[in-house]
């Protein structure tokens, strides 16, 4: 046995050599990663004179005190940054008040800063819209210092895109937009800005996740981003390897105003459709179909036997609108537009809003458990057309009701002259008013409510109490677990809401 030791040590330091190796060449690699890949400084360098800084400026009442889009930045006290970013920021832009004293309020003018990426020589830029909302002033600050005015070619509200336009005082270097639609989750990425008035700032990072959707607007897909993106990088540009513009940096979501890595940038494809037609027509002229559209749920899939549950479901159609000569109808669920899938209500809107005005297009719709084409022609959507005011506010005392039928913990009355008084109830309106709710039914969850008209139950007419409750009563015989129910308001604005049947 003591002949077996010297073997076992030298196996044991044969083994802690190998391990010294493996460990060694973990640190060596370590560095490595945490630099990213190789080819950003090039990439930066090859680009970062087509990234601008963006300074407007505004005169507002100093009593409105909300002129300045450029907040100052919190910090926490006791910051090493404090006294930096307190003379930086607030000294410089005459935040304080000579010898205490404090005359009328007068108008004053405030400045902000953002960023902006040249797309063609000639000079023209794209930015943020809210970078220079409501500016006076707007320049565009080259990355050596030189200051050129610029004037405003176009803004799009809803994507929150603007393209500017300047006259080069030497020749420039443009960017070109790459396709966003490849981008790959983990990719890695590359913004360049101007955060906190800092000048051309580069920061690298991956893509989080691609089409988020955050509830600013219609058209939301997202890029989501970790690059580090502050106050002052909006409208500024991010790059993928290639040096290709894939998106523009344009909000963040953080409880203190500086990165979290929770960056958000609206995709090249958006945006390079946007840019052309602003600098076109000077406008956005988006596509229109006509319909009100809301989302098919696993109870309305249920109950339209659609599985999975995908598409837009119609909840009305414009009576001027192009779906209506097409013969698309409320209830139909549309699951294809132009070629392209349609898996939820944004899917449908976006599409439609990026197909040119005037263009024929097949529109795939499921009715009634069977898919049928349509053909339209799209028409045009109006941004300032009026949008139709809610019903009026119904009596919240209503008098005693002529209660005809009780379903699904409704109250249902056939319509009257009385009834249409009552809860202002347009003659257009055809179907089965409810004059009462259970407030411990699955119509109370839903917001059903008095007044309002129920126009067909699982996709067919009712004109009456008795049709109502024949229809239920068939859905509960077929064993199925819900009805959906087509809804008016007192106007005759229509919406679908499926309903446990018990």
């Amino acid at each position: 046995m003591t002949g077996a030791r010297p073997a076992l040590s030298r196996r044991l330091r044969m083994m802690g050599a190998a391990i010294s190796l493996g460990a060694a060449g973990v640190l060596a690699s370590a560095p490595a990663l945490a630099r990213g890949p190789d080819g950003i400084a090039d990439i930066a360098e090859k680009v970062i004179d087509a990234v601008v800084n963006i300074s407007t400026s505004q005169t507002v009442d100093a009593g409105k005190g909300g002129g300045d889009r450029q907040a100052t930045p919190q910090l926490p006290p006791g910051s090493p940054f404090e006294e930096f970013f307190d003379d930086f920021f607030k000294n410089r832009r005459g935040g304080g008040s000579k010898g205490g004293e404090r005359g009328e309020a007068q108008p004053r003018k405030t400045n902000s800063l953002g960023s902006g990426f040249i797309i063609d020589t000639a000079g023209v830029v794209v930015t943020n819209n809210h970078v220079i909302a409501d500016a006076d002033e707007i320049n565009v600050i080259m990355n050596d210092g030189t200051k050129i005015k610029a004037e405003l070619v176009g803004v799009d509200k809803k994507t929150d895109i603007a393209v500017l336009k300047f006259k080069p005082v030497k020749p420039l270097i443009a960017v070109k937009f790459g396709d966003s639609d490849k981008l790959r989750l983990g990719e890695w990425v590359i913004a360049i800005g101007n955060p906190f008035s800092l000048g051309g700032s580069v920061t690298a990072g991956i893509v989080s996740a691609r089409n988020r959707d955050i509830s600013q607007g219609p058209y939301d897909s997202y890029i989501q981003t970790d690059a580090s993106i502050n106050r002052g990088n909006s409208g500024g540009p991010l790059f993928n390897l290639e040096g290709e513009v894939v998106g523009v940096n344009t909000l963040i979501i953080s409880p203190t105003g500086g990165s979290i890595g929770l960056g958000f940038a609206v995709p090249s494809k958006t945006v390079a459709g946007v840019v052309n037609q602003l600098r076109e027509f000077g406008e956005l002229r988006r596509g229109w179909l006509g319909v009100r559209i809301q989302q098919v749920t696993d109870e309305i899939a249920e109950s339209l036997s659609i599985k999975p549950a995908r598409g837009a479901l119609v909840a009305g159609v414009d009576d001027k609108g192009p779906a209506k000569p097409a013969g698309i109808e409320p209830g139909d669920v549309v699951v294809k537009f132009d070629g392209k899938d349609v898996k939820d209500p944004k899917d449908l809107s976006r599409v439609v809003a990026d197909t040119a005005v005037g263009k024929e297009v097949e529109v795939v719709v499921i009715r009634k458990g069977a898919e049928t084409i349509k053909k339209v022609t799209l028409g045009r959507l109006e941004d300032n057309e009026k949008v139709q005011q809610a019903a009026a506010k119904k009596d919240e005392l209503p008098a005693e009701k002529p209660v005809t039928q009780k379903v699904l913990g409704l109250d249902l009355a056939a319509l009257s002259k009385d009834l249409r008084g009552k809860y202002k109830i347009k003659d257009s309106v055809k179907g089965v008013v409810i004059t009462g709710v259970d407030n411990a039914s699955d119509a109370a969850e839903k917001r059903l409510s008095a007044g309002d008209v129920i126009v067909e139950v699982a996709q067919e007419a009712v004109t009456n109490t008795a049709d109502v409750k024949k229809r239920v009563d068939q859905i509960k015989k077929d064993g199925r677990k819900s009805v959906l129910l087509m809804v008016a308001n007192g106007e005759g604005e229509l919406r679908f809401v499926p309903l446990l049947v018990q």
